[in-house]
């Protein structure tokens, strides 16, 4: 019913099962392991775009006015979001849906949350997977929107071909706040609101951020990230926005790049699944548990080393599971 279900796009069947990978029971948790992987021949067709920005940027009137010239071009739009807050808070992305009116109410897009379940690393396990369903789906455009901080957006650029920073103008020191390690993985930015009086600002930020990129290392060593200016309310410059993702995915995917990227990606997201699961079976191994907080005060007291202490409970997880 879910494979077929989602490859004829059927949208309540694709709620369906984004709901089945986000539950945290172990009997949906392995349904959708083998939903995703039948899945899996049905992706990889999608020009996957990430976008982060500053509190105030108006990442959610960018993202609609995106998603609607797509729409127009006859484009299928999924947007998903990698929020660690939204166990507390209910993320802002279910505000951006009832603000991104047009857009929610579009035939060919798909707004959807991704709730965190507590952790970060859940939160990207949950969006990529729900990426590679709506993929297979047959939406063409995945945009994977970055709406807490800190290192979601390290997370999100680790899932997505081109990662797109949007920034704002006349906020004072332009550079002030803003993380070296942002702009590196930056494929392009983008100075929003430039219309009306503001867009003189903006210019002016755009030449402080391209002196900033030039000394930085570039994300891609073919690729040199443009700064670009963009009305989402006016539409301008949208267009042109649009267009170098499109130019940065055709060239990386001539020359091989893309399909390198998105294998490294994979082989990055194996492994911190099976971090992920390490510890989760540390926590739920009852004969670890019993060794587990005489161990960790042993190393808060300085009395034995992290390095012995990890060796100590690898070695039992080993040893015990081989009995």
């Amino acid at each position: 019913m879910y494979i077929e279900g989602v490859r004829e796009q059927n949208r309540r069947i694709l709620s369906k099962t984004i709901t089945l990978i986000e539950s945290s029971r172990p009997d949906h948790q392995e349904l959708a392991r083998k939903i995703v992987d039948q899945l899996l021949p049905h992706t990889g067709k999608a020009v996957r775009l990430g976008i982060t920005g500053v509190p105030g940027v108006g990442k959610s009137t960018f993202i609609e006015s995106l998603g609607m010239l797509l729409v127009e071009k006859g484009h299928r739009v999924a947007v998903l979001a990698v929020d660690p807050s939204s166990s507390r808070s209910g993320g802002s992305v279910m505000a951006d849906k009832t603000r991104m009116e047009r857009l929610a109410v579009e035939e060919n897009a798909f707004i959807r949350p991704s709730p965190s379940g507590g952790t970060l690393g859940g939160v990207a396990r949950k969006t990529r997977e729900t990426m590679l369903v709506c993929e297979a789906a047959d939406f063409d455009v995945i945009i994977v929107e970055t709406v807490g901080v800190g290192q979601s957006e390290t997370t999100v650029a680790s899932m997505v071909d081109f990662f797109l920073v949007l920034m704002l103008s006349g906020a004072g020191d332009e550079l002030q706040g803003i993380k070296r390690g942002v702009l590196e993985l930056a494929d392009a930015i983008a100075i929003t609101k430039a219309d009306g009086d503001n867009i003189e600002k903006a210019k002016k930020a755009a030449k402080i951020y391209e002196t900033a990129l030039h000394m930085l290392q570039p994300a891609s060593p073919s690729w040199d990230p443009p700064v670009l200016t963009c009305s989402a309310l006016e539409m301008n410059g949208i267009v042109e926005i649009w267009q170098t993702v499109i130019n940065y995915h055709k060239q990386s995917a001539a020359s091989g790049e893309l399909k390198q990227k998105r294998q490294k990606q994979a082989l990055a997201w194996l492994w911190s699944l099976i971090d992920d699961g390490l510890r989760k079976r540390f926590d739920t191994n009852p004969e670890i548990k019993k060794r587990l907080d005489r161990i960790t005060r042993a190393v808060e007291k300085g009395e034995t080393s992290p390095t012995l202490a990890a060796d100590k409970l690898l070695f039992f997880l080993d040893n015990y599971r081989a009995v």
